[in-house]
């Protein structure tokens, strides 16, 4: 097993372009493979992880190689441990306190955000969802208390707001706690 401290993402308009961007990455460093599939709106997206030169070496490479429909992309060195469970779908979360959503039209900019709400204030990541049935778009949700919860999504939703694609950003004080099964 690889150890994972980085995460990196290639986003692309091309199904095809993406399945090679994803063997190039594969093929240049290594890394492991967390996800790799088509996602709404006819796009394809390809998230490794590993030790952070590996990641970079790995996407600077596919982009390089493949140039054609990249949409967007990432690397993220030091990635939040919680980032891995929560995109996975496997949080631990047993009590819904007050409940934060950030929502994005893209999947790069979605788990960047993750990432700096979760270093940023002292919540739980719920869920980390990535453009399936959702018309291309993503979000996380994340628990704590109230304080704490709106520093983290307004961190989130800072990232994902400058790069322009920020949908929407919510903080629930009170959630039903019937919300959570509907979340896990």
């Amino acid at each position: 097993m690889i150890h994972m401290n980085s995460l990196g993402l290639i986003e692309m308009s091309s199904i095809a372009a993406g399945m090679q961007a994803a063997d190039i990455m594969l093929k240049t460093s290594h890394v492991e493979l967390i996800l790799s599939r088509t996602i709404c709106s006819g796009k394809y997206m390809t998230l490794i992880g590993g030790e952070v030169a590996a990641v970079s070496a790995a996407v600077e490479a596919a982009i390089e190689t493949v140039g054609f429909g990249v949409i967007d992309h990432f690397v993220i060195p030091n990635v939040h441990r919680d980032i891995f469970p929560a995109i996975s779908g496997h949080t631990n979360v047993q009590l819904l306190e007050a409940l934060g959503i950030v929502e994005s039209f893209s999947v790069a900019s979605l788990i960047e955000a993750a990432d700096a709400a979760v270093k940023s204030a002292n919540v739980k990541l719920i869920e980390v969802r990535l453009a399936m049935a959702l018309g291309g778009k993503a979000f996380f949700t994340c628990t704590g208390e109230v304080a704490a919860v709106t520093a983290a999504v307004d961190a989130g939703a800072k990232v994902v707001s400058e790069r322009g694609l920020l949908v929407n950003k919510v903080v629930i004080a009170q959630p039903r706690q019937e919300l959570l099964s509907e979340m896990i």
